[in-house]
């Protein structure tokens, strides 16, 4: 009901210009045990080198979430959207029946790594039209929405996926929140280290997955920023 992983066990994808850390199968790394969590299929912590990044290539059918934590990334997509992103905004990119984007690190004056987390999740239907939404958000102590399929989830960006729903938790030294009761949640952190009811101790990279009832307590044990999933 409780599955931790530790950020040493997360698949690397590593070039010149990439680090790339995958907590699911991805691209040539391929476990069938481990595939996704309900309808999370990718959950990608990535750091690019300046001037570099991911040039033009195709997505369908997945709700693109975005989350940069340092830096800026630059976004473009064939339906004509463009965006920079930055930490404190949330990022989605509908890719229905198909689109083509990119994404790098070349801002005007960008010379420092970006590192951001990118999280795919399967929509309801196939087939949608894409769509594309960026917004500021402004992260409150506790749990602040970031994208929501959920009805009476007012979230930065919406995605077509009933059921789920992204927050971040942004904690100091002692501080606690109580997570979703949700069907089942994925915990990520993102910096810093927590302790998760039922779980223990998880630092920078590390990862839970629970499928249980009641919402766990998380409690910073030194500044921290959690993604959490709840998911159908």
């Amino acid at each position: 009901m409780i599955d931790v992983r530790r950020a040493a066990d997360r698949f690397t994808t590593t070039t010149d210009w990439l680090t790339s850390r995958h907590s699911f199968s991805f691209g040539p790394h391929y476990d069938p045990g481990n595939v996704g969590h309900a309808v999370l299929v990718a959950h990608n912590d990535d750091v690019v080198a300046p001037g570099a990044g991911y040039d033009t290539h195709p997505h369908a059918d997945l709700e693109v979430v975005t989350w940069v934590l340092e830096g800026s990334l630059v976004h473009q997509d064939s339906r004509g959207h463009s965006g920079v992103i930055h930490p404190g905004l949330a990022q989605r990119m509908s890719a229905g029946s198909g689109v083509l984007h990119s994404e790098r690190n070349d801002a005007p004056g960008a010379t420092t790594p970006t590192r951001f987390v990118q999280m795919w999740v399967l929509p309801d239907e196939s087939g949608l039209v894409p769509s594309y939404a960026q917004q500021e958000v402004d992260v409150r102590p506790g749990l602040t929405p970031l994208a929501s399929g959920i009805p009476g989830i007012d979230a930065a960006v919406r995605i077509h996926t009933s059921g789920a729903a992204l927050d971040v938790a942004r904690l100091g030294a002692g501080e606690a929140v109580t997570l979703p009761d949700a069907p089942r949640l994925h915990v990520f952190v993102a910096r810093g280290s927590v302790d998760l009811e039922g779980a223990g101790r998880l630092d920078e990279g590390d990862a839970a997955r629970f499928t249980a009832e009641g919402g766990p307590r998380l409690v910073g044990r030194e500044d921290a920023e959690v993604l959490v999933w709840q998911l159908p």
